[in-house]
């Protein structure tokens, strides 16, 4: 998974598998989903698994997927943030190839960096307030 900080409009998750290297994700000709330049053609482009308008945040900050033990059904579920307005999302991909990416929490964290554990367990930075935090369900 590759958190990708936008220019003016958009943010974006873009994947990577793992046998697969050199795929061309747009840069300097996309933005998301969008062109970025006057002229370009996004369907020769590796499209993002998931993108957002600045209007739901500035700057994304990538994170993990979930490989802990404490909260068993978010295996595989991989959990990233923006700086500027604080949301997690959960992004996920079903059996056929679809992603769901859904708000995890609404937050005033400045999202600055996530972390992993030895067991897994995810954590998350707050450059403003200068705390860790571990991420846990309600």
């Amino acid at each position: 998974y590759i958190g990708d900080v936008g220019q003016n409009k958009f943010e974006e998750i873009d994947f990577q598998p793992v046998n697969q290297g050199g795929l061309n994700y747009g840069w300097k000709q996309l933005e998301g989903n969008s062109c970025y330049v006057e002229s370009c053609e996004p369907t020769s482009f590796v499209a993002p698994v998931v993108e957002y308008p600045h209007e739901q945040g500035c700057s994304i900050t990538g994170g993990y997927v979930y490989r802990g033990t404490a909260f068993p059904a978010l295996d595989g579920v991989y959990f990233y943030g923006d700086y500027c307005g604080g949301t997690f999302w959960a992004l996920s991909r079903d059996a056929l190839d679809h992603w769901d990416t859904q708000v995890a929490l609404e937050s005033d964290v400045r999202i600055s960096s996530f972390g992993q554990d030895n067991a897994g367990e995810l954590y998350v930075t707050d450059i403003e307030a200068g705390i860790v935090y571990q991420l846990v369900l309600p």
